[in-house]
């Protein structure tokens, strides 16, 4: 008995003290808003459109001859021949190519106008190797003339990227193509934001030329390792914050970081890794770092060496956005082949992008893609415009993870849609209509959708 006694006496001392628990006044929630900047998107002024007789690349690796295009309310309502649809405007497709609308998962537009002016160059935030907390979208020039120039080559949607100076360059924002005053009336409705991250000569350059850390490659893996150990205490200690109110306590909140809110946001799957990084090696090393921390490693941009790794990259998942033609620029950007984007395509579960990372080539991405087509044909592939236009747009669409909105020609899909004056990958192909949610934003033949800006007076 007298063993009995401490115990009813203990688990009454425990009621009391959960009774007292319970019956705490909780503070106010703290929850951290995901979306603070939200987009103010609104489609323009949509027609019914239907485009008849038309040699047509779905973007799902199909090409229909003489295919008609219907799309209303802004979405791809049917392909396939011989459609009709009373009361919709017309457009005679014969002797052209019609595609998805094509998209840039690399681009600064906006960060660093072009023609260049100092004053509008915002992409760089150079000031510390982990800048996670700068947004590209607090840096966009909406008025800058490149974005009606990349319109004119077919682009309706493209990724504004920060700067490759730091391990962590903060985050990039995914844009629609259309004239806007502001940022948020560009910002692509829902889409995933990306962190930049770069690999290799950059940081190392940047940082140990002014005797700091990182000096070396391996200073770049530590200074990574080190971001994301933190993220990972920052996340638990929001994690136990949560299931501590959820259960009736009064827990004080964890001191807010923006810094350690976007890697946060890495390790819950709400931000996708975008990851300047040129050679095989340290390509597999960041998938080495996003299985120790519990993450996906997501795209690698200027992947000059992926040739090397395809197999890897495929059983990954990773994307890797790609140059046909451009390397040799620096030390690691030498060991590259015309067949890389051939290669990473040819393997199982790929995803080959090609990318520009200029504000000129955003303007001719169809032939960037063509001359891979070409050059790999030449080389003992049977690639073909069907496979070609993947890498611009359905790929592209992955990599951004936005492909269940946009990048193929399909029904309930968005209406980005490009007319082609000829085969798009043709060195004389010229955009002649380019559509955004079905509402055309460019038309080679008609002034009014031909945007114009002081900024070009006298350079025209």
């Amino acid at each position: 008995m007298s063993k009995i006694v401490p115990s009813i006496v203990m688990v009454a001392v425990s009621i009391a003290l959960s009774g007292c628990m319970q019956s705490e006044k909780q503070d106010a929630k703290v929850t951290i808003n995901k979306n603070p900047y939200p987009s103010t998107y609104k489609a323009l002024p949509q027609t019914k459109t239907l485009i008849q007789n038309a040699t047509v690349l779905t973007g799902t690796g199909e090409r229909i001859n003489g295919a008609d295009v219907l799309f209303v309310d802004g979405k791809i309502v049917q392909v396939g021949q011989g459609l009709a649809s009373d009361g919709a405007t017309i457009i005679d497709g014969k002797d052209k190519w019609v595609t998805p609308g094509i998209i840039d998962v690399h681009s600064h537009l906006g960060v660093y106008p072009s023609p260049s002016v100092e004053s509008h160059s915002d992409g760089n935030e150079m000031t510390s190797p982990n800048t996670s907390e700068v947004w590209a979208e607090h840096s966009v020039w909406p008025q800058d003339p490149g974005f009606q120039a990349a319109r004119a080559g077919g682009i309706t949607t493209m990724q504004i990227l920060p700067g490759s100076a730091n391990l962590f360059g903060g985050r990039g924002v995914t844009l629609r193509n259309v004239p806007s005053h502001t940022m948020q009336g560009m910002k692509f409705p829902e889409a995933p934001y990306g962190l930049k991250m770069a690999c290799g000569e950059n940081p190392k350059r940047v940082y140990g030329s002014r005797k700091q850390a990182p000096g070396t490659r391996m200073g770049n893996m530590a200074g990574y390792r080190m971001a994301f150990a933190e993220a990972a205490e920052y996340k638990r200690a929001w994690e136990k914050y949560d299931a501590d109110y959820a259960a009736g306590k009064n827990p004080e909140a964890p001191v807010r970081d923006i810094e350690l809110d976007t890697l946060k946001g890495v390790l819950d799957g709400d931000i996708l890794i975008h990851n300047h990084c040129y050679k095989a090696e340290e390509m597999a090393m960041m998938i080495d770092l996003s299985k120790e921390f519990n993450y996906h490693a997501g795209t690698f941009h200027h992947a000059i060496e992926a040739y090397k790794i395809a197999d890897l990259l495929g059983e990954n998942g990773n994307c890797a956005a790609m140059w046909p033609d451009w390397w040799g620029f620096k030390m690691e950007a030498y060991d590259m082949v015309k067949e890389n984007v051939a290669i990473v395509n040819a393997v199982k579960n790929s995803c080959a992008v090609v990318h520009s990372d200029s504000s000129t080539t955003i303007q001719r991405l169809n032939q960037e893609a063509g001359k891979i087509m070409f050059d790999a044909n030449d080389n003992g592939f049977e690639l073909t415009e069907a496979d070609a236009i993947r890498w611009i747009t359905l790929n592209a669409a992955k990599s951004l993870g936005i492909n269940d909105k946009t990048g193929s020609l399909e029904a309930g899909k968005n209406a980005d849609v490009v007319v082609w004056n000829q085969n798009p990958f043709s060195v004389y192909a010229q955009a002649e209509q380019v559509f955004v949610d079905g509402a055309k934003v460019y038309d080679r033949h008609d002034k009014k959708y031909q945007a114009k800006s002081d900024f070009m007076l006298g350079q025209e």
